[in-house]
C-alpha cells in the first residue's frame, strides 16, 4: 500500500535529494523530521501501516507499507529516482539486506543502521564489500561521546574535530569563578589565549559573542581549542581536569558494552549492575576486567552495597527513559560523581533542561548529525568543500560544522577580517596538516585545512555559504 501527504500550499522548487527511510521507528522519525527541514523530497517504508500512516500524516512525505528488503517494494517506492537510502530498522541483518538490494537496483548511496558489537567490529569490511556510504551505531556513537566527557568530567559536553586533535567543550561558569565580570577580551589576554569562545547560553538565548562580551555566572559556555589548551585552560579557571577513576553503569545492553571497553582502555574501573542473570553471565566473558553484578539497578539500597556515594561517574543505561532520570537524580542527592544521562525520547525537552541531570546525551540526535553530515556532503554542487563534521548546539539553535577545502574560492587565500562574513557567525579552528590554528583577523583560510564554523544560521553545505 502507497500512502502519501501533500500539502496545500505552494511550495517551493525541491531542489534537495531524493532519500529513502526504511524503518519508522524513532531514529527513522528524527530523521525525517531533520532531513525534511533542510529541503529533501523522503520517501518512508516500514511494514507496520499505523506507523507509516502516522509519519505521513505529520511530514510532508511520501510513504509506503511493505518489506523495505523486497525488490518489488523498492522499485515500487521509487528506488529508481533515489539519491540516498537509509535503513534503520530494528534488525542489523534486515538494514543489511535492505542497502544491498537497494545498491543492486538503484543508482544511489546507501546507509545502514548497525548496533551488534560483531558487526560493527566488522564494518569497515561491510561497508566495503557492500559498497555502502556509511555504517551508524548509535550505542557506539553515544559511548565514545560518553567516554569523552568521562575523560573531562567537568564539561557538560566534549565534541571532537579533526580526528581528535581539536575539541569543542561546553561547561556552565560556576558563582564565584574567575569567569564571572570578564570580558572574552579580558579572557584571552589574562587567561588563555589560544582558544575561541564560540556559543554563550544565557537562559532562553543564544549569543555568538564579540570580545566585548561579559562572561556571567550561569552563562553556558561552548569553546574550541586542542585537548591539551582545553585542560589547561579549565584547570586555570578553577575546575578538576583528572578524568574519572571508577564508573558504575546501571543496564548492561549494548550501549553499557560499549562504554565500558572505552573506559577500560583508559584504566578506568568499571562496576556494571544488569538484571538479567544470562546478560550478565554474558558481560563477565566480554568484560573479563570489568565488575558484573547481578540485581535491580533501580535498588536504593544495591546501588548503596555498591558504592554509589563513593564511585566518580554514575551512568543509568536502561531502556526507559523515566529510569534514567530517577537514578541520576538519586545520584546526585547522595554522590558526587559526574553523571550522564541518556535520553532516547525527545519530548518533554523543556522540562529535561530543567533537571539537574548532569550531561545528557540523546542517541537519535547522534545518530542524526552524522547523517545529515553527509547528505549535506552529498547535496554540495558548489564546490568540492566537503562536510566532514557536524554538531547541533542549544537544542539545535546553532551549529558547529567541520569543513574539507579541497580547491581554490572565494574564501581561500583571503585573510579573514577582508572575508564578508554572515553575521552571528564564527570561524574557530583550522585544522592545517595537523597543527591546529585558532584563527585570527589575519590568518586565512588554504586549500587542504579543515575549517571548523559555528553559527546559529542552518542548512550550510559549503564553505562559501559564510558569506554574507
Amino acid at each position: 500500500m502507497f500512502l502519501s501527504k501533500f500539502s496545500q500550499a505552494i511550495q517551493p522548487e525541491n531542489k534537495g535529494l531524493h532519500i529513502m527511510i526504511v524503518g519508522c521507528g524513532k531514529v527513522g522519525v528524527t530523521l525525517v523530521e531533520q532531513l525534511g527541514k533542510e529541503g529533501h523530497d523522503i520517501t518512508v517504508i516500514d511494514i507496520d501501516g499505523a506507523l507509516v500512516q502516522n509519519v505521513t500524516n505529520t511530514y510532508d512525505i511520501m510513504g509506503m507499507v511493505g518489506n523495505g528488503a523486497s525488490y518489488s517494494v523498492q522499485i515500487e517506492a521509487g528506488i529508481a529516482d533515489t539519491d540516498l537510502f537509509i535503513a534503520v530498522t530494528g534488525s542489523d541483518e534486515l538494514n543489511l539486506l535492505c542497502c544491498t538490494v537497494a545498491k543492486q537496483v538503484g543508482d544511489c548511496a546507501a546507509i545502514a543502521r548497525v548496533r551488534t558489537p560483531d558487526y560493527s567490529k566488522e564494518s569497515a569490511y561491510l561497508r566495503e564489500k557492500l559498497g555502502l556510504a556509511m555504517i551508524i551505531n548509535p550505542e557506539l556513537e553515544t559511548a565514545l561521546e560518553a567516554c569523552r566527557i568521562l575523560l573531562l568530567p567537568s564539561a557538560l559536553e566534549v565534541g571532537s574535530f579533526a580526528h581528535g586533535q581539536a575539541e569543542m567543550v561546553k561547561f556552565k561558569i560556576p558563582e564565584g569563578n574567575i569567569l564571572d565580570g570578564k570580558t572574552l577580551m579580558e579572557l584571552h589576554r589574562n587567561v588563555e589565549s589560544n582558544l575561541l569562545v564560540c556559543v554563550v547560553e544565557r537562559e532562553e538565548k543564544v549569543i555568538i559573542p564579540s570580545g566585548a562580551f561579559v562572561l556571567q555566572k550561569d552563562d553556558v559556555i561552548s569553546f574550541v581549542s586542542t585537548p591539551k589548551i582545553a585542560r589547561s585552560f579549565l584547570s586555570k579557571i578553577g575546575f578538576n581536569i583528572r578524568q574519572a577513576r571508577s564508573a558504575m553503569i546501571v543496564g548492561g545492553g549494548r550501549a553499557a558494552y560499549y562504554l565500558a571497553t572505552q573506559l577500560l582502555k583508559n584504566g578506568i574501573e568499571v562496576r556494571i549492575i544488569e538484571q538479567d542473570k544470562k546478560r550478565c553471565e554474558e558481560l563477565s566473558i566480554l568484560l573479563p576486567k570489568a565488575i558484573i553484578i547481578n540485581g535491580d539497578g533501580s535498588d536504593e539500597e544495591l546501588l548503596r552495597e555498591e558504592g554509589v556515594d563513593s564511585v566518580e561517574a554514575f551512568i543509568p543505561l536502561t531502556g526507559i527513559d523515566e529510569e534514567n532520570i530517577i537514578l541520576t537524580l538519586f545520584a546526585r542527592q547522595f554522590s558526587n560523581a559526574k553523571v550522564i544521562t541518556k535520553i532516547n525520547r525527545i519530548g518533554f525537552k523543556s522540562v529535561i533542561d530543567k533537571l539537574d541531570l548532569g550531561s545528557i546525551l540523546f542517541p537519535k540526535y547522534i545518530t542524526s548529525e552524522a547523517i545529515i553530515a553527509y547528505v549535506r556532503a552529498m547535496s554540495n554542487t558548489i564546490g568540492r568543500n566537503n562536510i566532514r563534521t557536524l554538531y547541533y548546539l542549544v537544542d539545535r539553535k546553532a551549529e558547529a560544522i567541520e569543513f574539507e577545502i579541497e580547491e581554490e574560492s572565494a574564501v581561500t587565500g583571503v585573510p579573514l577580517m577582508n572575508l564578508s562574513l554572515k553575521p552571528s557567525l564564527l570561524v574557530t579552528c583550522i585544522n592545517r596538516g595537523g597543527k591546529i590554528l585558532i584563527p585570527k583577523g589575519t590568518d586565512e583560510i588554504r586549500v587542504g585545512d579543515t575549517v571548523i564554523i559555528v553559527t546559529v544560521h542552518t542548512g550550510f553545505n559549503d564553505i562559501l555559504d559564510i558569506l554574507a
